[in-house]
């Protein structure tokens, strides 16, 4: 059977959430990261200029949007690696029925402030060259059933794709797909 993250929240409350804070910090960077559902716990990691600029090495050599996005994948994956040797957030697993209510564990929400971050970074560092960064997006189904996941968008011709972190366990590569077949429901199984 596939399971689906759908946040059973109103959108009144998912939108009242204050944002992640990221800013950089002498060729580091921090970010205020949210975790255990809702973004109701948050903590603060800093990234080394040498962890960050490890991480994402490979953007660089991306030459065209297509291997920017699989370089991306992997990228965000490493980021959250690096975030969880300072917050609980390694016992994040892919979806939301895994997780065994165990402190660290993220739903989209969490994912989508989290990876939006992130990206926002990135894009301001000039590491985004194909891709810009935009604000999550949000699918939603009957009403109440609600996905949220980061967003990008092709720098030409303005393909968006969903940057979709929620979907894997802590640390692998984020699922990047387009818009239009994330908002059809599609992604892997969880």
């Amino acid at each position: 059977m596939r399971r689906r993250c759908f946040c059973l929240i109103l959108t009144t409350l998912c939108l009242s959430l204050s944002s992640v804070r990221a800013q950089t910090t002498a060729g580091g960077a921090q970010f205020e990261l949210c975790f255990n559902y809702g973004c109701l716990a948050r903590q603060t990691v800093v990234f080394s200029i040498d962890d960050f600029a490890a991480a994402t090495r490979e953007l660089a050599a991306a030459r065209n949007a297509e291997e920017e996005r699989a370089n991306l994948a992997r990228a965000v994956g490493r980021l959250y690696a690096l975030a969880a040797e300072q917050t609980p957030i390694g016992a994040d697993r892919g979806g939301n029925f895994a997780d065994d209510g165990v402190s660290g564990r993220m739903d989209c929400i969490d994912h989508s402030r989290n990876t939006s971050a992130f990206l926002g970074v990135l894009a301001e560092r000039g590491l985004l060259r194909w891709h810009r960064a935009l604000p999550p997006a949000r699918r939603l189904r009957f009403f109440l059933l609600q996905h949220f996941s980061a967003l990008i968008e092709e720098a030409k011709g303005g393909a968006r794709y969903v940057v979709d972190s929620w979907f894997v366990d802590n640390g692998e590569p984020a699922v990047i797909l387009p818009l239009a077949d994330w908002e059809k429901g599609e992604g892997p199984d969880v």
